[in-house]
């Protein structure tokens, strides 16, 4: 699937993510603001399929799962950053919101057209023609990802014990 890239910087922040001040809003509204601060038409712009890649320390700050919420429901197939925030990235992965350690994130930039393979661990940057092998996610937690997130697969997983 052909995506597009947005790249951001080191240190990108829950509140950045999901804003502390508007977070009585309904989840599609609160994703409406994401990245707002720094990237004001991010929300308008990006769209299914799209890839952020960010630098050091993705999703630091609070544990609000409204964070990878919001970027799953602006459409975002993963994240890609040189390192995430614990909480985070548990979070995203437990919300299915693949996100892969790449440190060669200084190698993309805004825009250019991505290739994203998360179950073979593969990403392809069409426009520079680099493709890079990502550390791909375990099989139980692909499971996870590919059921829409714990929760759901937790559900696919007690119904079909059930049976």
């Amino acid at each position: 699937m052909m995506s597009r890239a947005f790249v951001f910087g080191d240190a990108i922040d829950t509140d950045l993510l999901a804003p502390g001040n508007l977070m009585k809003l309904p989840p599609a509204e609160l994703a409406q603001n994401c990245l707002k601060a720094i990237a004001p038409d991010f929300a308008a712009t990006v769209r299914p399929g799209d890839v952020v890649f960010a630098g050091a320390n993705f999703g630091l700050g609070s544990s609000r799962e409204q964070a990878a919420v919001s970027l799953r429901l602006l459409g975002v197939s993963a994240v890609l950053a040189t390192s995430f925030a614990r909480i985070f990235y548990r979070n995203a992965i437990n919300l299915g919101l693949p996100a892969f350690v790449f440190p060669q994130v200084g190698e993309v930039s805004d825009g250019d057209r991505i290739s994203l393979d998360p179950v073979a661990g593969r990403l392809e940057n069409i426009t520079t023609g680099k493709t890079y092998a990502l550390t791909p996610i375990p099989p139980h937690l692909m499971a996870m990802i590919e059921d829409g997130g714990l929760i759901p697969h937790l559900k696919r997983r007690l119904k079909g014990a059930a049976a």
